[in-house]
Parts: C-alpha cells; sequence; structure tokens
C-alpha cells in the first residue's frame, strides 16, 4: 500500500544522521540581542546566509527572546532553538514582506511567514525552544475588521503566518513549541516526505485576554504527500489538523492543487479546535489518510469532512483507529459548507465521501454529531465499528448515506442503532 511504503521512505531519510557535526550559527554573534524589543531580523537572515555560503550548518536561537519580521532558510542550513530561546514575531506587518504566495487554496501577493522554507530539500527545524507569532495585534485588526464588515473574507486584514514551508522535500520539524500566531501556525505547501513531531502547537493569549485567535490552524497540509504527525499536542481557535488543496468549480483542473495523501497522524492530542482531522475549506482530492493511537481532550471534532457545493471534491479512504476520548466535542461533522459560495457561472460540481471508517473509539464525550451531504453528494461506504463510548448527545444526525455499517458499537452503555436519515434539504 502506498501509505506505508512512503512513511517507511520518509523514516528512513529523516532518521539518517549527518557525516559529520555542521557548524554552528550562533544569531547572537550576528548582532541579535534577546531583549524582547530589538528588531533582529537583519541580523538572523546574516547568520543564515553565512551558514548557507559556507557550505551549511546549524542557525542556533539561544536562549533569550528575539524578536524578528520574517526569515527565509537556504539550502544547507538548519535551524536549532535552545531551551529557553523564543523567537518572537513581530508585531508589524511591514515586518512581513508581501511575495506572491500560496495561500487559501491559490497564489496571490502576501504576507510571508515568521520562518520560511522555499523549495529546498532537507529541511530541519528542531529544539526546545518557542515561536511566538505575537498575534494578538493582528487578532484585534482582524475583528475589527469584521464589526465593521461581517462578511469580510479571511485574507481582508493581512496577517503572518507562524511557518511555511514551500514545495520541500525531506523536512523533519521536531520538539518546538508555537504559540499566538497571527493566522495559521504550520502551513505546508507542495511538500514530499515530511515528519513532524514533538510540537506544542497553542493560542494561550486567546484564553488568556478572552480574544479568540482567528484562522489560528494548527497543521495545514496543503497539497501534499507522505506526512507524518505524531506526538503533538495542539489546541487552537480552528482546525487542529487541516487537509487543503484549492476550491471552486474548476478546482480539479488546478495543476497547482494536486493530491493531499498519505497522511500518517498518530499519537497525537489534541484539545480545542475545529477538528483532529479536518478537510475541505479549500480540498478537493484527499485520500490514504490514517489517525490512530490519538486523544480528544477538550472540544475539538474528532473528524470534520466539509463539503461545498461549488467545488468538486473526493475525499476517499480515511481511517480514525483507537481513538480516546476524554472531552466535550463531537465525534463528527460531515455537512454542507457554504462559506464564500461561489460557483463562478459554472454548473454544479459533484463530491463523493467514499471509505470512512472510525474504530476502536473509547470513552465520554460532547456529541455524536452529523453525517449528511448537500444534495446529490455521494456517501457511501461509512464504518464505524468496535466502539464503546458514552455521550451527552447521542443523537446522530444522518442523511442519506449508501452502505453505513456498524459493527459492535456501544452507545451510553446500549447497542447503537442507526437513525432514520432526514433527506430534506440541509
Amino acid at each position: 500500500m502506498l501509505l506505508t511504503s512512503g512513511f517507511a521512505q520518509n523514516t528512513r531519510e529523516a532518521d539518517a544522521a549527518p557525516a559529520s557535526p555542521a557548524k554552528r550559527y550562533a544569531i547572537s554573534n550576528f548582532g541579535a540581542v534577546g531583549d524582547t524589543t530589538t528588531l533582529n531580523t537583519t541580523a538572523i537572515q546574516k547568520a543564515i546566509d553565512t551558514a548557507a555560503q559556507g557550505g551549511g550548518g546549524v542557525v542556533v536561537i539561544p536562549r533569550g527572546t528575539f524578536r524578528s519580521g520574517a526569515i527565509f532558510l537556504k539550502p544547507g542550513v538548519e535551524l536549532h532553538l535552545d531551551a529557553g530561546a523564543v523567537l518572537f514575531g513581530s508585531d508589524n506587518i511591514e515586518d512581513y514582506p508581501k511575495r506572491e504566495t500560496r495561500i487559501e487554496g491559490h497564489f496571490e501577493p502576501w504576507r510571508m511567514a515568521l520562518v520560511n522554507a522555499q523549495q529546498i530539500d532537507r529541511v530541519r527545524i528542531s529544539g526546545e525552544g518557542v515561536l511566538d507569532g505575537n498575534g494578538v495585534t493582528f487578532w484585534r485588526a482582524f475583528w475589527q475588521r469584521r464589526k465593521e464588515n461581517p462578511k469580510c473574507t479571511n485574507l481582508e486584514v493581512e496577517r503572518p503566518r507562524l511557518m511555511f514551508i514551500d514545495r520541500c522535500r525531506d523536512v523533519r520539524i521536531e520538539g518546538i513549541a508555537l504559540q499566538d500566531s497571527g493566522f495559521w501556525n504550520l502551513h505546508l505547501y507542495g511538500c514530499r516526505d515530511v515528519t513532524i513531531e514533538g510540537l506544542r502547537i497553542t493560542i494561550p493569549s486567546a484564553a488568556r485576554l478572552k480574544l479568540r485567535g482567528p484562522s489560528t490552524d494548527g497543521i495545514d497540509v496543503d497539497s501534499s504527500q507522505n506526512v507524518t504527525i505524531r506526538k503533538c499536542y495542539i489546541s487552537t481557535n480552528d482546525d487542529d489538523i487541516a487537509l487543503k488543496g484549492s476550491k471552486g468549480p474548476l478546482a480539479d483542473r488546478d495543476a497547482d492543487s494536486p493530491p493531499v495523501e498519505n497522511i500518517l497522524i498518530e499519537d497525537v492530542e489534541v484539545g480545542e479546535g475545529n477538528g483532529l482531522i479536518t478537510c475541505g475549506s479549500e480540498a478537493t482530492t484527499i485520500r490514504h489518510v490514517t489517525a490512530r493511537n490519538c486523544t480528544l481532550s477538550g472540544g475539538a471534532t474528532l473528524l470534520t469532512l466539509k463539503l461545498r457545493p461549488d467545488t468538486p471534491q473526493h475525499y476517499e479512504d480515511i481511517t480514525l483507529d483507537g481513538i480516546t476520548l476524554a472531552g466535550h466535542g463531537r465525534i463528527i461533522n460531515v455537512a454542507p459548507w457554504t462559506q464564500f459560495f461561489d460557483l463562478k457561472g459554472q454548473p454544479p460540481p459533484k463530491r463523493e465521501v467514499n471509505r470512512i471508517t472510525l474504530r476502536n473509539l473509547h470513552g465520554k464525550y460532547g456529541a455524536f454529531g452529523t453525517l449528511r451531504g448537500n444534495p446529490g453528494d455521494v456517501l457511501h461506504n461509512i464504518t464505524l465499528e468496535k466502539c464503546t463510548i458514552t455521550l451527552d448527545d447521542d443523537r446522530l444526525a444522518l442523511g442519506v448515506v449508501e452502505n453505513l455499517v456498524t459493527k459492535d458499537v456501544m452507545v451510553n452503555g446500549k447497542a447503537f442503532v442507526v437513525p432514520e436519515p432526514h433527506t430534506d434539504k440541509p
């Protein structure tokens, strides 16, 4: 199966040790000052460029809080954050250059991230330190604009991502914490053979200030293949792990948006958020996805499939196995999604959901959720098996599903009985 072979190759490449220790370049030796206020963008970029010119090495962020705008990794240059190190994002949007970049399923001029890697083979980012997006200023600007215009789009107020890994191969990101991103935390676009391990992704200032951090997705896997996410903790104000592509009635013809496939998520805990796995604010084909041995400890949904009536979508072979439920969210949310609906004068496209399996779910949670599509959507071969769960709301809002199978499913101490589907228009 492609899933297994792809992950095996990814692990072999990621675990391969270099032949000799890499030269280390501490940013403090290039004029960076960890006093929270000094803007260190130029000094950090100088360390990266010097390492690249010297044949490669490890750029080290030492203990301290180093304010910076966008920095750009180079081939052969690793980024390491020591324990106690904080790379602290500037709250001035002008410190993030505007370039043609991938955002929300297309390319347009948009602000770059705090940490960027573009078209590099072998990307390494590691350590025990923190990437802090310092996003509060950007959140407040967004909510002010939303107050002025309730229909404003996510891109109407410029906000930087925390990390953008763009069309790279052999990527390993491990150990670091990501917090308070102004926009998405970690965006992978067009990448292959990626391992993300041991990250902690949170939005702590949102809770402290009682201010929601908008669109602060944890990890966005956009048009990428052979991606492993393991041993992470993610709790955000939006999707925890989002699988993305493009949107619109001709999205399946977009050469810049190949299928998202061969995705493994294991030993991950999610707290708050829209979903351990979310497919579809912008997505076309997503297939061969496995989540196993994961825990939901807050209000996140286990599986969200957004079905856009303006976009051709095919979600296939998605399995969630061995899931511990210990919170108050929903198990499943498969439903129409009409945000910024636009057929662009084209006829409505079709959507298909096929071979979705939820297996070995156990524990206590909030609600069962929703399983229905738009009129004309094909949902088939959905399986729930070997589940023993206690729910505050055990109702399943069910639409038309072909071959919905349940095996050994106990809900609130009773064998689960599939409800009658509702065929009214959603």
